[in-house]
């Protein structure tokens, strides 16, 4: 069924091309979409609708357009509509220019102003555009996998695109950034400069970049598997898709850039700027057994551990209580807590005053208390899936329900149980997990003339859902989570952010410096897990946002003066990371133990960063090579080697040409800090 969607979409592309390298500013990406939003032209997305092609119709149906009010100072939005008078579907793409970045954004709504249904509506494809290139030459289509528990999680894939050959990206599990793809992509052109896609959609979604010939790629996107009847009244959305436009020699520019758009536009502000994101301490540390999840979460640890944390001097800026803190009344085989999904309300034999002492302790030494949920995964035996079945979408052989999102009822009740519950318990931000992959049950609870509708329904319930907990909470953070990093996308973005990135093996470092090596390409905010205070362990898992889940009540715990330590130079390295990425080192061959791997964080305005360098443990050699980027050539500037205490002092060219680092030890790591010196 997939295939036949993409082979569809692939013969749907628009008319109009355009020389990629020619939008380098805001103003061409705003000439660009007056040219193809205007009247009469076909438009660059496109659908199938009572089995026509969309673009033999839409260019005579009656047309509209309109600037629309917008609260951010640097961006534009226009709305243009298509109406087909004879069946009542109109059409609504609302489109977002920005004037700091030479990129637009744009969403599709379908709705049915009839009194019948309309005919079915297939394929549509949120993108349906070719771009050319200036020269001739090889397309290089630069894409990332998704997440899966693995070490090779968001691993960078690099692929040259022959004459008429097509690059598919397909996420079919569910989850945005699952296991197969990732929704972030750069086509580097032929020359120099290309165009960076982001797709906002949290659930099943296709790309398809095909290079037409040596001048021309076409990038078409849209939803999985489509085919939908609108019911009178009845409205649906497409995903949303990002195109950013980049013009240097230097991929790694049009990144950067990148990563700026994404705190600019795509990040949840709070008092119209983007907060750090939080350094985080887990009440489920690496004790001993028979401490878990639930075995030692009592009223009196949790506040006993927010008290020793005080004491030593210690303290995290929130602290976060995770999975199993609900009542615990249905016995499982394999763990009580995933057992009792469902079950949203507190355990009173571990917390008989429910979890506000806990919050009122925390907030009593100046921090933060997060609290995870999973809403959308029901046990059917739990407190929720025998009070409202009907809510609850399922598959006869699997024991899990999903909570329907896309019934009213169903989200009502679930955002105000939360808004209550959060302000009665004292929470300040929110975990939102998904440890269930939603597609088969919104595909078993679709209909042949709705194919993909219950998933459309259910992603827009849960964007509202978290729409409303943001208004209703100002200084709200909410960490997005689906077994890691599997729901990563520009719209899950604009509300939330992945505080930990990865389920895979909490203590392996390697995984750490892969995850962050790939991530860092598009993100700016994302984080990690830290089980360890060595050099080694921190620097791996060191980035915007961290969790500290160290032992500190026990005989192996890190010595306090050294957690101290850690704790404050993660806040003093933290800003970096919302600076520049440059990788020093490939990444073909970066999963292995046997190689270096090496990246910078540059902040251009401050003239200065860090080197981060790691020799892994069979890793025979003592060095390794690497360019420092984005230096004035001309410049002196002051590197300062924290491992060795050493400074010493080099030309911008000498560093940009090339330097030795140098590890004497097998998995040791180097941290290397850099600034320009002003004469």
């Amino acid at each position: 069924m997939l295939k036949k969607n993409f082979l569809i979409v692939v013969f749907l592309v628009a008319c109009f091309t355009v020389t990629g390298q020619e939008m380098s500013s805001p103003k061409d990406v705003k000439l660009w979409m007056e040219k193809h939003f205007a009247k009469g032209v076909v438009p660059p997305f496109s659908f199938i609708y009572g089995g026509k092609k969309s673009d033999a119709l839409i260019k005579n149906w009656q047309y509209h357009s309109e600037k629309l009010p917008v609260d951010d100072p640097q961006a534009e939005k226009y709305r243009y509509t298509y109406t087909d008078k004879s069946t009542g579907l109109t059409v609504k793409c609302t489109v977002t220019c920005f004037t700091d970045f030479p990129a637009i954004d744009w969403v599709v709504h379908f709705s049915n102003t009839s009194g019948k249904n309309t005919p079915l509506i297939e394929a549509a494809a949120v993108i349906n555009q070719s771009f050319t290139s200036n020269a001739k030459g090889a397309f290089v289509l630069h894409r990332s996998m998704g997440s899966d528990v693995r070490k090779d999680d968001f691993y960078p894939i690099e692929k040259t695109l022959q004459k008429g050959e097509l690059a598919e990206i397909v996420q079919t599990r569910g989850r945005s950034s699952d296991y197969s793809a990732f929704p972030f992509f750069n086509v580097e052109m032929p020359g120099r400069g290309g165009i960076i896609a982001a797709i906002g959609w949290t659930g099943s979604w296709f790309a398809n970049v095909k290079a037409v010939d040596e001048q021309t790629v076409s990038l078409q996107s849209g939803m999985g598997k489509m085919r939908i009847t609108l019911y009178p009244g009845e409205e649906m959305r497409t995903p949303r898709i990002c195109l950013f436009f980049w013009n240097d020699p230097n991929r790694m520019a049009g990144h950067n850039q990148f990563r700026q758009l994404m705190l600019a536009h795509y990040s949840r502000k709070i008092n119209g700027s983007v907060p750090l994101s939080p350094l985080c301490n887990t009440f489920d540390g690496d004790d001993p057994e028979p401490c878990g999840v639930t075995e030692c979460m009592t009223e009196e640890f949790c506040i006993a551990m927010v008290k020793r944390q005080q004491q030593f001097k210690m303290l995290p800026e929130v602290f976060w209580l995770d999975a199993g803190w609900y009542a615990l009344d249905i016995e499982g085989e394999d763990g009580t807590w995933l057992h009792n999904i469902g079950n949203w309300s507190v355990d009173k034999t571990r917390y008989p005053n429910g979890l506000r002492p806990v919050a009122d302790a925390v907030h009593a030494v100046g921090a933060k208390f997060i609290v995870w949920f999973e809403p959308e995964r029901v046990r059917p035996r739990s407190e929720m899936g025998l009070a409202h079945p009907e809510w609850l979408l399922q598959i006869p052989e699997r024991e899990s329900r999903v909570l329907n999102l896309g019934d009213p009822d169903a989200r009502k009740w679930v955002t105000d149980h939360l808004t209550a519950f959060m302000k009665t318990e004292g929470i300040d931000y929110y975990r939102q997990d998904c440890n269930i992959d939603p597609l088969p049950y919104w595909n078993a609870n679709d209909t042949p003339d709705r194919i993909g509708m219950t998933q459309i329904k259910h992603i827009e319930g849960l964007y509202a859902m978290w729409d409303s907990l943001l208004v209703r909470f100002p200084d709200l953070l909410i960490d997005n989570c689906a077994s890691g990093g599997r729901r990563i996308d520009i719209e899950t973005n604009l509300r939330s952010s992945p505080l930990l990135a990865s389920d895979y093996e909490y203590t392996q470092s390697e995984g750490k410096q892969c995850h962050n090596y790939a991530l860092n390409f598009y993100l700016p905010v994302h984080g990690a897990l830290i089980f360890a205070a060595d050099n080694y362990s921190f620097r791996s898992a060191l980035n915007a946002t961290l969790c500290l889940c160290w032992e500190i009540t026990g005989k192996y715990s890190d010595p306090i003066p050294t957690i101290r330590n850690r704790i404050a130079e993660f806040k003093e390295l933290r800003p970096y990371f919302y600076g520049d990425y440059y990788p020093l080192t490939p990444p073909k061959d970066y999963l292995r133990d046997d190689k270096w791997m090496a990246y910078q964080m540059d902040r251009p305005s401050q003239q200065d960063g860090i080197i981060l360098a790691f020799r892994r443990a069979d890793c025979p050699v003592d060095s390794v090579r690497v360019q420092i980027s984005g230096l004035d050539n001309e410049a002196f500037y002051d590197l300062f080697f924290e491992d060795y205490g050493l400074s010493v002092q080099k030309q911008g060219r000498e560093l940009s040409d090339g330097i030795d680092l140098y590890a004497p030890t097998p998995k040791s790591s180097l941290l290397i800090r850099y600034r320009k010196i002003f004469q």
